[in-house]
């Protein structure tokens, strides 16, 4: 009797606590929780930490609401000159609002995604088609040869078109944090004629430098011509007849002056007037 008394103790308790078991989960940090009982969504997200639940009845699935990422590789969109690329890596980074992931698990059930931590991502599936459709449409729009060179604006015009394809069907419920280009590979021809532009470019730089130089020189040159010109006319200015004559009186005062009876007079002396020293010319001549 003590035996079959303490096995009907025992029974109701590991049935309580099986109960309890199943009633009760945790949430990590960064997650929410959507409950369904009997088929119905509950719209109240469960937030992280401890959370109970009804035994058999309620199911759980836990989400995401941290930033996710969606790696799309293997593009080959077709760039403006109509040139397709030979690879298109793209990250897109987004997250959801933690209140806003039962509606989007309604709406897009089957666009939900599990991870292998087993935590669901919501409209994975959405977004990556959403985004599929941007980037073909962005690249499109961008020649081939400057894909490279424009690999920033084209990140943001897909962020913004992507944004703006989601924030037409589902305002405000998922948002686009990051576009990365990891990966952009172009055909091998075309990959020559962007070094052959390259080079070409650098080439056209040097060249433009040498011309800036040439035309310094040329500068430098013309302001030296200016300033021998403007000390040639201050030099013409300043030779008068009179400042002339001095010159021709002082040498030939010199020409006196040497201890000889010899005094040389220059030719060609029409037009000047030879003012003498009479006295020295005087002693001279003594």
């Amino acid at each position: 009797m003590k035996r079959l008394g303490a096995i009907g103790l025992l029974f109701p308790a590991v049935a309580i606590g099986v109960i309890a078991f199943m009633s009760a989960y945790t949430v990590e940090t960064g997650n929410v929780a959507v409950e369904r009982t009997l088929g119905r969504v509950d719209h109240e997200e469960r937030l992280q930490g401890l959370n109970f639940k009804m035994p058999f009845l309620t199911t759980r699935q836990e989400f995401s609401a941290k930033e996710i990422v969606i790696d799309i590789n293997d593009l080959t969109p077709k760039a403006a000159d109509n040139l397709s690329l030979k690879d298109l890596d793209v990250s897109i980074y987004y997250r959801v609002p933690q209140d806003r992931i039962s509606e989007l698990f309604v709406k897009y059930a089957q666009s939900a995604a599990r991870g292998s931590d087993g935590i669901y991502m919501p409209a994975y599936g959405l977004v990556v088609r959403e985004a599929r459709s941007a980037i073909y449409e962005k690249v499109s729009e961008i020649d081939s040869l400057q894909l490279h060179k424009q690999r920033e604006a084209l990140q943001s015009n897909v962020l913004q078109e992507l944004q703006g394809r989601l924030e037409h069907s589902d305002p405000g419920d998922i948002i686009i944090t990051r576009v990365v280009v990891r990966a952009l590979n172009t055909d091998p021809s075309i990959e020559a004629a962007i070094r052959d532009a390259v080079e070409a470019e650098k080439r056209l730089e040097a060249k433009q430098v040498q011309v800036e130089i040439a035309k310094k020189d040329a500068e430098i040159e013309v302001e030296r011509a200016k300033g021998i010109a403007e000390a040639n006319a201050i030099i013409n200015q300043s030779l008068t007849a009179a400042y002339l004559q001095h010159e021709i009186n002082t040498a030939l005062l010199r020409f006196a002056d040497n201890d000889s009876s010899v005094v040389v007079i220059p030719a060609n002396m029409q037009g000047f007037e030879m003012i003498l020293d009479a006295s020295s010319l005087g002693n001279r001549s003594q």
